[in-house]
């Protein structure tokens, strides 16, 4: 998803992460976080939020604000079950460590040992591929790439998306670039699979969430018990007022973005990475070790200068599940976590033992950073900042610049199109499948065939250039097909691009589809 491309990331830290010694003592604010949480919900237009501070082995904050569902004006509370989206990524990552303890793989091991039907459109990336590359995004593959058999809700089974991998051609060489891929985290959740005999969703549930005791958690909405109504519905923001849309909370990402939880929950896994896996009674989770691994800087990521100037970044990367940055001259160590109308953010500092997680019903990422740079503020002794002002401010003037020129561009000189029928026929993804174009009420209608969301109308724009407008306007993913005839005047093939990049998820990867007419 498009939030999850906010992800911060790395320092070089290898020392043990047990050796900063004693903690000073506690110097959150709670009633400074208070203040930013209601002026962040007011600036940003967020009807619900949740949120835990963890500080010195212990739980100093676990509250909810504002309501979990406008219909029913429900409120939130720490019980409240969002969507965490990719922050199921670092569980992915622990549920591996876990294996790695137990002898079954190595960090190292390649990924064909375990799914010997693995296969990317790379040959030398297939063979060299190890579980360390399927969490660090350096596989080659373009952000987001292949999302479309995952997102929005398809109907693919597992099996059918790693075949579906050797068809998608890379953006870049193996381990040369950082580039976000859900699909990635998908097969690492397949290994876990493999090597433990259980569903990665049975893992996450049997093997961490009982031993950590977060007990509200599901790894898919579809776990949630039915007596359990206590869950939240995502807004999106439409024409100035909040749109209600509800999505099962992404359950087809599976190992990259499945997870349910709660802040009560979240709490609890917050206090178990900063004590290296320790659970607070003595139990090992995974050894300490890998801590070190998964918060180590595997690939690195340029700088923004915003970023420089906020808060002085000198770098930033990512580790194996998790984004590691620089934060006034702190380790930073963190992820983000989005689904349309609900965003999820945690951040830590390991040498203050101090971290936080921000769960909200809205997709205004940048509120939940506003609110975890006024909990970090404090508890660093930094210049005080009204940061939700800032950043709001950023937001509307970036959402104003955006926004006007979401619209279609035509050329100098329109030219006619073809009749209609021209256009209509099956056309093939090797890697998604069908997508189906045809005549119905008078107009050019076009149906992906394994995602329910995903039907709209064609609108002709110039000679054989159509745009896509979905049925579900929400999804903001009007994209442009162009197709392409043969000699006989029959459709060869097309092409798909957004209308409008800077405004639509990424998971909608439209331009890596490639349809040829079958």
């Amino acid at each position: 998803m498009k939030y999850l491309n906010t992800l911060v990331a790395a320092t070089l830290l290898t020392v043990s992460l047990s050796s900063f010694g004693a903690a000073p003592a506690a110097r959150v604010n709670i009633t400074d976080i208070d203040n930013a949480v209601y002026a962040a919900m007011a600036q940003f237009n967020v009807p619900g939020i949740a949120i835990a501070v963890v500080e010195n082995d212990q739980v100093v904050l676990s509250k909810g604000y504002g309501v979990r569902d406008l219909a029913s004006g429900k409120k939130v509370d720490k019980n409240t079950l969002f969507g965490i989206a990719s922050n199921s990524k670092a569980f992915t990552a622990a549920a591996l460590a876990m294996l790695i303890d137990e002898g079954k793989l190595s960090w190292d091991d390649k990924v064909t040992k375990h799914l010997p039907e693995f296969r990317l459109y790379d040959e030398y990336a297939t063979a060299h591929m190890t579980i360390r590359d399927l969490l660090s995004h350096r596989s080659g593959l373009g952000l987001g790439a292949g999302d479309l058999m995952i997102w929005p809700d398809t109907d693919k089974p597992v099996q059918d998306i790693i075949k579906g991998l050797q068809y998608i051609p890379p953006s870049s060489s193996f381990r040369s670039e950082y580039a976000y891929n859900n699909l990635m985290f998908v097969v690492a959740g397949e290994v876990v699979a493999r090597l433990s005999g259980m569903s990665w969703r049975e893992f996450i549930e049997q093997r961490i969430f009982k031993t950590l005791k977060m007990d509200g958690s599901r790894a898919g909405f579809s776990r949630i018990a039915k007596h359990n109504t206590n869950w939240a519905i995502g807004n999106i923001p439409d024409n100035g007022q909040l749109t209600p849309f509800f999505v099962n909370y992404l359950e087809d990402f599976r190992g990259a973005g499945a997870i349910a939880s709660n802040v009560d929950d979240m709490s609890k896994w917050l206090l178990a990475q900063l004590a290296s896996g320790k659970l607070l009674a003595g139990e090992q989770l995974y050894d300490s070790k890998h801590q070190i691994q998964m918060w180590h800087p595997h690939i690195m990521r340029l700088t923004e200068p915003a970023s420089f100037n906020a808060y002085r970044q000198q770098f930033r990367g990512y580790g194996l599940g998790w984004a590691i940055e620089d934060y006034f001259g702190y380790k930073k160590v963190g992820h983000g976590g989005g689904i349309l109308g609900m965003v999820s953010q945690v951040a830590m500092i390991p040498e203050k033992k101090l971290g936080v997680v921000v769960l909200s019903n809205q997709q205004a990422y940048p509120a939940l950073t506003a609110i975890i740079h006024e909990v970090f503020e404090d508890a660093l002794g930094q210049t005080d900042k009204d940061w939700v002002t800032l950043l709001a401010t950023e937001y509307k003037n970036e959402k104003a610049q955006l926004y006007p020129n979401a619209g279609i561009t035509l050329p100098k000189e329109i030219r006619k199109a073809f009749p209609a029928q021209y256009y209509t026929g099956t056309l093939k993804s090797d890697w998604y499948g069908d997508v189906i174009i045809e005549e119905l009420v008078g107009e050019l209608r076009i149906d992906f065939t394994h995602t329910k969301m995903l039907k709209g109308k064609l609108e002709h724009v110039s000679g054989n250039r159509f745009v896509v407008r979905w049925d579900e306007r929400l999804l903001e993913a009007d994209a442009y097909i162009d197709f392409v005839f043969d000699k006989t005047q029959q459709v060869k093939s097309a092409t798909m691009e957004f209308v409008n990049p800077d405004i639509s998820d990424f998971s909608f990867d439209f331009h890596d589809l490639s349809l040829t007419a079958k």
